[in-house]
């Protein structure tokens, strides 16, 4: 994301929409907002000295861009954004966000579209619902929660969808069957996961043995870097050498260094931000390059990725 093209929005309401998680209604200072297609996401910038960028769905309906909407889950291993959401951020503040992106669109020649929501992962279903009800599409809602931490607009959302919506709180004891659900759907259906790793990961294993196509599958994750080992980057072509601390991503830290680097989502999916590494050994930890890409180690997404021993060089 570069700074020139930020938008500068005001925080013109918050709402604890869940125990864990809180929505924002963000509003442009001057002009209007771009408008944004279901699933899409923005980058928020917070904090001055040290600043924190993460990726959060829109959750507005698309048909109305005069505002957008976020929510934000308190997470316990925050490693600043959401903690500075949370207890920072007040009505009247301003931030900075990137403008829409989508690496998360329905795929509308579907016959069928069943949606996977894990907790605060209900977000980019919010954008999708409208869209979907305007187009008369055929879709159902599995939302998976627990009620004392997330499981935000349910209500809402049963009483505007009625049998579409299927809630299942893990608080009360309700589980959803995925492997009954997946496997009751006519075909050209596809399957949308919007959620935690393991929700992600059971759709995906559960796709693979009803032989469901990986085309017709779709998710979304931003859980952002997890912590690592520290170590040591050289930039060959200036010589600058920069320490990446364990709580750190290598892209935060080079954003810190004034070096900018195009990204979209920060969670190893969009491709983006891929640097090309001339000396050391990666941890890859993407979901876009290929299993060969990551075997050369010619490349490495910064954004989650770190190096696997002490020390990197980047060509940059």
């Amino acid at each position: 994301m570069s700074t020139v093209d930020q938008i500068v929005v005001e925080v013109t309401a918050i709402q604890q929409v869940a125990p864990m998680i809180k929505a924002f209604t963000l509003k442009p200072l001057k002009g209007e907002l771009t408008p944004f297609s279901a699933g899409a996401h923005v980058v928020v910038e917070m904090g001055e000295e040290q600043k924190h960028r993460n990726a959060y769905s829109l959750m507005s309906d698309p048909n109305d861009s005069r505002e957008y909407q976020i929510a934000v889950r308190l997470q316990e291993a925050s490693r600043g954004g959401s903690i500075f959401m949370h207890e920072q951020v007040a009505v009247g503040d301003q931030l900075k966000i990137s403008p829409p992106a989508n690496l998360f669109a329905p795929a509308w020649r579907a016959k069928k579209h069943v949606l996977f929501a894990g907790g605060v992962g209900i977000t980019p279903f919010l954008s999708y619902v409208p869209v979907m009800q305007q187009r008369q599409a055929e879709f159902e809602l599995h939302y998976l929660y627990r009620s004392q931490q997330t499981g935000a607009y349910r209500t809402e959302l049963m009483e505007e969808l009625g049998e579409r919506c299927h809630c299942y709180d893990a608080d009360e004891g309700k589980r959803c069957d995925i492997a009954t659900v997946m496997a009751d759907q006519p075909l050209g259906t596809h399957f949308y996961i919007c959620g935690p790793a393991s929700l992600i990961e059971t759709v995906q294993a559960t796709a693979d043995q009803l032989g469901i196509p990986a085309s017709a599958i779709h998710w979304e994750e931003f859980a952002g870097a997890k912590p690592g080992q520290p170590f040591k980057v050289e930039l060959s072509r200036t010589g600058v050498e920069l320490v990446v601390a364990a709580d750190s991503s290598l892209l935060e830290v080079l954003e810190e260094a004034d070096i900018e680097i195009p990204n979209l989502c920060r969670a190893g999916v969009c491709g983006q931000c891929v640097c090309d590494v001339t000396e050391g050994d990666v941890e890859h930890r993407d979901n876009y390059l290929s299993d060969a890409e990551k075997q050369s180690g010619k490349q490495m997404m910064p954004c989650v990725s770190r190096a696997a021993g002490g020390r990197l060089v980047l060509d940059i």
